[in-house]
């Protein structure tokens, strides 16, 4: 017997587990570790709100973790609970899928002013997770500056810029969307450091700002190359560039902002504005209680890196996200790579016995799908490491010794069935039109899990 311990219940934990089953079959226990009490990570968390058809995916996670080989373990940390070393005594092989939770500094001056962001904190905000679910933002002020040009970007200047009612069928918590619905903003900034062929937004993402009931997005036409060039892009990049040349202004010109925008928007109908303002690098957020705007230097392309003109302006603002990539969570005793933001392997492999995959091997990068061929040729690797152990294995003790060590210490931890209580009672405390209303602490999520313990 196989016993395999998996940290980490997004995509890439599954899918690694999926792959284990489809290895080993009755020959392998699996145990799925994660600090919450509720599984899914990037999907509960992560996706947006008003993105459900990306969220389904969880209904294929759902018949892994109902199997009888593999067992959710809620709300343990790994490095507080129990230790990494720890886990390697007891089982064959640990699997490190913790993903990439951590925002990305911008390290700029002001960066720590009240209502500056990064998107891991905001989307975590608006999506209910319990470490940020007190964040606040506040959103007095008519203009917020988005720093980024990836897919996050794009869903955090949606979130900012739908009507109430565009929210409907969106698992969005109710405290995010009852301050969204009084906020005041009317112009988003959308600031990348690249132009338009460098995006990495995807067509399907920025095609979503064209359908917005109240919002504009608009592009200088003069941010974007010629028609021509977009011949050598790859057909999904055509498809993006597509979407930004239809934003596109006539006659845009110079303003106060600097941005190149003129005032009058294309679209009068609708009183939101997003901009793109393409060759811009924010060199300072400024503000003296609160951030009260951003300074900008205009880029040039160098060999395809961005390099400052010293041509700088001013971007009015009261709320700043930084949407500029994410590092994974350190683990005590596990190398890491400072410089990549995720753990140090090689191909996986960190040391015997410890191996790590999806975003905290390669880095924040690739779609929930890129995980599954990850979890699958990480198994392929501890197969060929323990292959040699034979059908009787390394003779380690597993999820028993686990629950030994569990009672021992005291730790509560969630199982799936548990945790389709708290799904059940999420479901059925929903608003209107919303499939589910996410708890938000920690300790509510624990009293629909174990009832009789709160009882008691």
């Amino acid at each position: 017997m196989r016993h395999i311990a998996i940290v980490g219940s997004g995509p890439a934990g599954y899918y690694t587990a999926e792959a284990a089953l489809k290895q080993w079959k009755d020959g392998v226990r699996v145990d799925i570790f994660d600090s919450s009490p509720v599984p899914f990570g990037l999907i509960r968390t992560g996706v947006a709100p008003d993105h459900q058809s990306i969220k389904s995916v969880a209904r294929r996670y759902e018949t892994t973790a109902l199997s009888e080989n593999v067992r959710f373990v809620g709300n343990v940390m790994v490095g507080r609970d129990i230790s990494i070393d720890e886990l390697r005594g007891l089982y064959d092989a640990v699997v490190l899928a913790t993903g990439a939770p951590n925002d990305r500094r911008l390290d700029l001056p002001g960066e720590d002013l009240p209502n500056v962001f990064g998107s891991a904190s905001f989307v975590g905000w608006y999506n209910g997770h319990p470490q940020f679910a007190e964040l606040h933002p506040d959103f007095a002020h008519d203009t917020a500056v988005v720093v980024g040009n990836g897919n996050v970007a794009l869903d955090v200047a949606r979130i900012l810029a739908k009507s109430g009612a565009e929210f409907e069928g969106s698992d969005i918590v109710a405290h995010a969307l009852t301050a969204l619905e009084a906020s005041r903003i009317r112009r988003i900034v959308i600031l990348g450091r690249r132009g338009p062929h460098q995006v990495t937004m995807t067509p399907k993402e920025l095609g979503e700002l064209a359908k917005l009931s109240r919002a504009c997005p608009r592009v200088d036409p003069a941010d974007l190359p010629p028609l021509a060039e977009d011949a050598a892009l790859d057909p999904g990049m055509r498809k993006t560039m597509g979407h930004l040349r239809s934003f596109a202004m006539a006659g845009g010109s110079a303003n106060d902002n600097g941005t190149g925008m003129a005032d009058d928007a294309p679209c009068p109908d609708r009183d939101v504005r997003i901009e793109f303002d393409f060759f811009a690098a924010p060199r300072a957020i400024l503000g003296t209680d609160r951030v009260e705007g951003v300074e900008v230097e205009r880029t040039r392309l160098v060999d395809g890196k961005p390099v400052g003109t010293g041509e700088t302006y001013h971007v009015p603002a009261g709320i700043v996200v930084a949407c500029i990539g994410y590092q994974t969570s350190r683990i005590p005793d596990v190398p890491y790579d400072e410089q990549g933001g995720r753990f140090a392997n090689v191909d996986g492999r960190i040391m015997p016995g410890l191996y790590c995959v999806g975003w905290a091997r390669r880095g924040p990068t690739g779609t929930i799908g890129t995980n599954r061929p990850d979890g699958f040729a990480i198994v392929e690797k501890i197969d060929a490491d323990v292959g040699a152990l034979g059908e009787t294995g390394s003779g380690k003790a597993g999820r028993p010794g686990f629950d030994a060590l569990a009672a021992e210490r005291g730790i509560d931890y969630v199982k799936f069935t548990e945790w389709q209580k708290i799904d059940e009672a999420e479901v059925a405390n929903a608003r209107q039109g919303a499939p589910r209303e996410k708890f938000t602490e920690v300790d509510r999520m624990i009293a629909k899990a174990h009832p009789s313990i709160q009882e008691s």
